[in-house]
């Protein structure tokens, strides 16, 4: 994971935001999930000023450029991703923190080539001035939004591993709200007196055996504010033909129609369990 860095060495103050904000992440190249996000916000009627992306716009789909360019287009405010960070500095390897040897380890080569082929310097200019942690405040209370860890950008921070959601809010120094992308499957956890919560991804789905994509609202109540998680259905079979057509990794795209992803080394021992177990939509309240 790289040397510990500072706390949010460059973050962006979105001020209060009355809600509901739209909490998603994930992109990962996949147009298709992207498109029925925005479709499913204007039917909630949430404009692009309360939307928030947890970074990894780009990565195992066929449309890396295109992804970034709708977020750039619309002013999506978003974090930095690993992905991003990795593209704007030009680097060899997507820096995704995978276990090395793994299928997933072997196969990142392939489709960060891809994306780093077709990025735009215009994109790699946006990811530069990306900011590594978002906060906002909303009915009074303090929210952070970052990408994966609060001091590593590429940290898996799991609903199962309690020791590293120990460490991420005892890193943040203060009973807080934390928005986290990066581990791709969405939660919410209560840990001495914070909030660790997880949109989920929109580009690959949760491991779950089903092709859906998630994102969260998070909107005010009288006691304080919750956290909803939410299923997202699109057109998961169009993604995967374009990823076959691209030549990307064939067990990508069968992830998209499978829901289960092709590897799980990453996984804690819990949710190496509930893989295959279809996740239902839930919500959490805090503080």
């Amino acid at each position: 994971m790289g040397p510990e860095a500072p706390l949010f060495p460059r973050s962006r103050d979105l001020g209060d935001l009355d809600g509901p904000v739209l909490a998603f992440g994930g992109v990962l190249s996949n147009l298709d999930a992207l498109h029925a996000l925005f479709a499913e916000a204007a039917r909630l009627g949430i404009g692009a000023g309360r939307m928030i992306c947890t970074g990894d716009v780009a990565g195992y789909g066929a449309e890396p450029e295109e992804c970034l360019s709708v977020l750039r287009e619309r002013r999506i405010a978003t974090v930095l991703g690993n992905v991003e960070e990795s593209l704007a500095a030009d680097a060899d390897d997507c820096g995704c923190n995978f276990v090395e040897g793994s299928t997933c380890d072997a196969l990142s080569g392939t489709w960060y080539g891809y994306a780093h082929a077709r990025v735009s310097d215009g994109s790699r200019a946006w990811m530069r001035a990306t900011p590594r942690a978002i906060t906002f405040r909303m009915g009074g209370h303090a929210l952070t939004v970052v990408h994966g860890g609060l001091r590593h950008i590429s940290r898996y921070v799991f609903a199962g591993d309690t020791d590293a959601l120990a460490d991420e809010v005892a890193a943040l120094g203060r009973p807080g709200a934390i928005i986290a992308g990066h581990c791709g499957i969405p939660f919410s956890r209560a840990v001495a007196g914070s909030l660790w919560h997880n949109p989920g991804a929109l580009g690959l789905p949760a491991n779950d055996g089903t092709p859906r994509a998630w994102y969260a609202l998070v909107t005010a109540e009288e006691a304080g504010l919750r956290f909803s998680h939410h299923a997202l259905a699109y057109d998961h079979t169009g993604a995967a033909a374009k990823m076959r057509k691209a030549g990307l990794p064939e067990v990508y795209a069968r992830a998209l129609e499978t829901g289960l992803w092709p590897d799980t080394a990453i996984l804690p021992a819990r949710e190496k369990a509930a893989t295959g177990v279809p996740l239902a939509p839930a919500a959490a309240s805090w503080p």
